[in-house]
């Protein structure tokens, strides 16, 4: 496990080369290369990045004397990073992960040819209250989960020695520092680790700082921004603080390059500075582009600004990065709505919010699951993510960029206040770091400082609002705040459900709905028309997309959104995924997609209001037709078909060639679009009749027994759906979820498997009981087992995912899978073959073989009792913000 790695720089130096601004996509051979620190790779810069995620030792309870370098932690369990606490049941709400602190070990032998180089150690974020020691040294303490934690080693560690680090993360009840709430009384959950990555950044004493790390208020690292921007003309803005922590003074120069996608030289500028011993220096460099390509979430061209710090006597590389750069501006002008690029949007932003937790593996998601998350999103039609409620990982923001999507960037806290000085001085650092590390993104689009429903100070929010615009003193800085809440009249963009004309008046800023969607009957028993499981099937899934789309009672929804002025920009939907909960035992059923990210029929609801005529890079786009309708003897009457096209025409019992057979009845139909939402779903009343499917069954013309949908633009067909009746279920097939992402042999890094119970026709027999077992052979291994309901796992709405993470070592990943049947006639296993790759990005620390703590399906009865606690509280305080127009969703 802790032995050092060969030949560091020769392979960070191969990987740089091979390194691009965008992660690798399908068909790629190469891994996928992700931000570090804010830059990704740029070759022969003088800037060594090795990813220090591999081989720790963990122990999930308090050991004395764990910090000690001569400490024996042999006994502790093997893992890499990203690492939760532990594997928990899909549904896992109502407070039963694990709190309380634990431990990680890693012994980091740093190569003997950086030496003379500025090191530091990057935790992407650790959960709750940490320590770091090095080599038995305390080096830093850290107070809250979502940010960054840097730890300098210059001076700590010598080069070619082992050095060991060693983490302290406690993610018990602490209301001292956001978010603070107890988990018992929380929506949501904190979950525990060293839950994403930690990496390893050499550079020379003379370097690009970091922001998060200097804290100097506007400054540190690179503040990038588009100063002017028009069709004819763009000034990109590039502030940089370059230090010297060397002895000496140094003569330096900086070079800044704006190219396009394919490369060629748009802009560049270079300065030169004196740096003496110990200074710091801010440069400022314009780099004016004509006719730019502006970034659009539908069109989102990112720039490659490459900066190079050198020596400006030898020519000698010491520091630098690729930052990618998307030139556009934004406004919000109160009632006249959202401007993009000095143009109105010209439609409304609609979106969802999103917790990153994930079914079984919690908070701990690698960056391919970031970015598939948010691919997922974007192909759904969403142009807009909230980050409820805390910052979200840094791959995650990359995906935005380059996918399309806004992001509403908000800090921790959820209904919690504490009177203590120190508690809003943390909220303050908290705002000031989370505008230092995603300043630079395209897809940032306003800054919500304030804590979501919660009761705070006046004082405090005129501050949280001014910090933001210390911090980003720039245009195109935006805050938001709830419309009712104290000291909402110093924010630039209100939050609020549909209003009256009245209430619209009062306002002198733009609205969003931040929360919509969700219509819980009470904060207790939590029955809603939105909560639906997809495991409950057809019907449900079908009232929860109507309540989603256009509900029959006034409510904020697709449709009443569209309906709303200009003033009213749009809205995020609760929530695009099912999530845990702390305070309740249920989960959060309310997603479009479930835990493990497999559709509901309002996935497609959302997919169908996409514009016909827009393409979008990476992501699912164009023209659209969906039958939401199972074909089965329980399925109803009238026939729902989705889509995006001028009108839809339904064959029956045609068959699934394009001449439908004898006898077919055919149905055309438009949507009724009456200045509501823009595509409203088809009904075809009275369509099905099981009757009819039976004869036709029984009278062997069962190939014609279909419904397919065609969808219509100008005359022409340009999409099409075929569905059929699932007959008997003989055979299991195996689907990899990869999105066009390879699988990385880091020892950390995952892929879901979903396996499906078909008929011969390839058709998911839906309604049926029984479990899939898994078995994973080569490359990679399972992710839990049957303690926590992962192996075998229940066939739910036909399928049963997997996840499976590759090994340390690149090869090939065989997964099989067989059916366990309450019958002797069960459907054929199955088995599927995975490739993974080495990571771009070297290890310094080989990855090991993880092995897992899991949390079983049972509840104990502390923690069930400790959860039933907690809705009382939760209940009175939701109750109490009902007369916030954005405070319920």
């Amino acid at each position: 496990m802790h032995q050092p790695l060969p030949s560091f720089l020769t392979l960070l130096f191969i990987a740089g080369l091979l390194a691009v601004a965008a992660p690798c996509r399908a068909g790629d051979a190469a891994a996928p290369v992700w931000s570090v620190a804010g830059f990704h790779p740029l070759a022969g810069s003088g800037r060594t990045v090795f990813s220090a995620n591999g081989g720790w030792r963990f122990i999930r309870s308090d050991v004395p004397g764990a910090e000690k370098p001569d400490f024996d932690d042999q006994g502790w369990l093997p893992v890499n990073l990203p690492h939760g606490l532990e594997l928990l049941p899909e549904e896992a709400s109502g407070c039963v992960n694990y709190q309380g602190p634990a431990w990680y070990r890693t012994r980091l032998t740093v190569p003997a040819d950086l030496a003379g180089k500025r090191l530091t150690l990057h935790f992407e974020a650790i959960m709750g209250r940490s320590q770091v020691w090095v080599d038995g040294q305390l080096a830093t303490e850290h107070l809250g989960g979502y940010l960054p934690v840097i730890v300098d080693l210059t001076g700590r560690v010598t080069h070619g020695k082992t050095v060991v680090v060693a983490v302290r993360a406690d993610n018990r009840d602490d209301g001292s520092y956001p978010p603070g709430k107890p988990q018992k009384h929380l929506d949501f959950c904190y979950f525990g680790g060293v839950y994403r990555d930690a990496w390893l950044i050499a550079t020379a004493p003379a370097h690009i700082t970091d922001a998060n790390q200097e804290d100097l208020t506007a400054g540190g690292g690179v503040f990038v921004r588009s100063d002017e921007v028009t069709e004819e003309r763009a000034v990109v803005a590039v502030d940089t603080t370059l230090a010297n922590r060397g002895p000496s003074a140094r003569r330096v120069r900086l070079s800044a390059v704006l190219a396009d996608t394919a490369g060629t030289t748009l802009a560049e500028g270079a300065e030169t500075v004196e740096l003496s011993a110990g200074a710091t220096v801010v440069v400022k460099q314009r780099l004016t582009v004509a006719k730019p390509h502006l970034w659009h979430p539908d069109d989102p061209y990112l720039h490659g600004l490459a900066l190079r710090l050198t020596d400006a006597g030898d020519g000698q590389s010491l520091d630098g990065g690729r930052i990618r750069v998307g030139i556009r501006s934004i406004d919000f002008r109160g009632k006249d709505g959202f401007f993009l690029n000095g143009k109105p949007f010209g439609d409304k932003l609609i979106g969802g919010n999103r917790h990153q937790d994930h079914a079984v593996i919690g908070n701990a998601l690698p960056n391919s699951f970031q970015w598939r998350d948010a691919q997922r999103l974007r192909s759904a039609g969403m142009r807009v993510i909230r980050s409820a409620h805390y910052p979200q990982d840094p791959a995650f923001m990359d995906a935005c960029d380059e996918l399309g999507l806004f992001v509403f960037v908000s800090t921790p806290g959820w209904q919690f206040w504490n009177k203590a000085p120190s508690f809003a001085e943390l909220v303050y650092q908290d705002i000031r770091n989370m505008v230092r590390r995603d300043r630079n993104h395209a897809s940032v689009l306003i800054w919500e400082p304030i804590l979501n429903e919660t009761s705070y100070p006046d004082d405090f929010a005129k501050k949280a609002h001014e910090t933001v615009h210390a911090e980003y003193p720039f245009p195109g800085c935006f805050t938001g705040c709830d419309s009712e809440a104290r000291g909402h009249e110093h924010y630039d963009v209100l939050f609020a459900h549909i209003l009256s004309p009245a209430q619209y008046a009062k306002h002198r800023q733009s609205i969003f709905t931040r929360e919509w969607g969700d219509n819980v009957d009470d904060w207790n028993s939590h029955n809603s028309p939105s909560r639906v499981a997809r495991a409950w099937g057809e019907a449900p899934q079908l009232v929860q997309l109507w309540h989603y789309a256009k509900p029959s009672y006034a409510y904020t929804c697709w449709d009443s959104l569209y309906r709303a002025p200009a003033q009213h920009v749009g809205g995020c939907l609760w929530h695009p995924f099912d999530h845990q909960r702390g305070y309740h035992p249920d989960p959060f059923f309310g997603g479009i997609m479930d835990a493990f990210r497999q559709t509901k029929y309002s996935w497609w609801l959302f997919a169908s209001q996409r514009d016909p005529a827009r393409v979008i890079p990476q992501a699912d786009s164009g023209p659209l037709v969906k039958i939401v309708h199972e074909m089965t003897p329980f399925s109803g009457g009238d026939v729902v078909v989705l889509g995006n096209c001028e009108e839809v025409r339904l064959t029956i019992a045609g068959g699934d060639q394009a001449e439908p057979a004898a006898g077919a009845a055919v149905l055309t139909q438009k949507p009724e679009r009456d200045g509501g939402m823009p595509h409203p779903p088809v009904v075809f009343k009275g369509a099905f009749d099981f009757m009819k499917l039976k004869n036709l069954n029984r009278g062997g013309k069962s190939s014609r027994a279909t419904l397919v949908a065609e969808g219509l633009i100008g005359g022409r067909v340009v999409a099409r759906d075929v569905c059929r009746p699932s007959l008997r279920p003989t055979r299991l097939t195996l689907t990899v979820e990869s999105h066009g992402l390879p699988l990385v042999a880091d020892g950390a890094d995952l892929i879901t498997v979903v396996a499906g119970v078909t008929d011969d026709n390839g058709v998911v027999k839906r309604l049926n009981d029984g479990a899939v077992r898994f078995t994973v052979s080569g490359a990679g291994m399972l992710v839990g087992n049957a303690a926590c309901g992962a192996n075998p796992k229940d066939l739910r709405w036909g399928t049963a995912p997997a996840l499976i993470r590759a090994r340390g070592t690149p090869g090939v990943i065989t997964v099989q899978a067989e059916a366990s049947w309450p019958g002797i006639f069960a459907p054929a296993p199955a088995s599927i073959t995975i490739t993974t790759i080495a990571p771009a990005i070297a290890l310094v620390t080989p990855a090991c073989d993880q092995r897992d703590l899991v949390r079983g399906v049972r509840v104990d009865a502390t923690a069930a009792n400790d959860a039933r606690a907690g809705l009382g509280e939760v209940e009175r305080q939701q109750s109490a913000t009902e007369g916030q127009p954005a405070g319920v969703r």
